[in-house]
């Protein structure tokens, strides 16, 4: 934990105090200037542990779930981590999807899709990127396509080669050789 710098001795007796049980209870500090993390200059949002959203959740910010959600939840442009807390039972959009707690339902990522030691997913997954680390649960399948690509269902199956007339041999000669497919 931290320890309160004896040099600096609070001002008023009342006020203080309440600011540091509020201080101890949260475990973090209080200060000026704004606490939340930065990742690579965008803001993090936390969804603490105790909480429990149920519905659609969407959002233009990274976002870490510690807490439950049920039902939807879609960041396209942004990170979505799932704390080692989190909880969730939802279909899920996301930019990148960082898995530590527990998953049930499909992800769709566009840039990547991370389990990692001690992260749970039961799910489809459709990624470019997907990577499961040892130690972590994945029951589902994976899709890795990668932007721009077509759909393979998109893609018309030739048809099948007209198997070549058989009037030309004997029905013994037929028997012998192998059929060419």
């Amino acid at each position: 934990m931290w320890k309160r710098d004896e040099a600096v001795k609070p001002t008023s007796g009342p006020a203080t105090s309440t600011g540091s049980a509020v201080q101890s209870q949260l475990g973090g500090t209080l200060s000026a200037s704004p606490p939340e993390p930065r990742h690579h200059g965008r803001e993090i949002v936390n969804i603490g542990k105790s909480v429990v959203i149920k519905g659609e959740l969407s959002g233009s910010e990274d976002l870490t779930i510690e807490g439950q959600v049920e039902g939807k939840i879609e960041l396209k442009e942004n990170v979505l981590t799932i704390g080692p807390n989190g909880k969730i039972k939802a279909q899920v959009f996301a930019k990148t999807l960082i898995v530590q707690g527990e998953l049930n339902g499909n992800i769709t990522a566009t840039e990547k899709v991370e389990i990692r030691d001690g992260g749970s997913v039961d799910g489809d997954i459709v990624s470019p990127r997907v990577a499961i680390a040892d130690g972590a649960h994945f029951r589902g399948s994976v899709d890795m396509q990668r932007k721009g690509a077509p759909q393979p269902a998109a893609q018309p199956r030739p048809a099948p080669a007209p198997m070549p007339a058989a009037q030309t041999q004997s029905p013994a000669a037929q028997v012998a050789q192998p059929a060419a497919r």
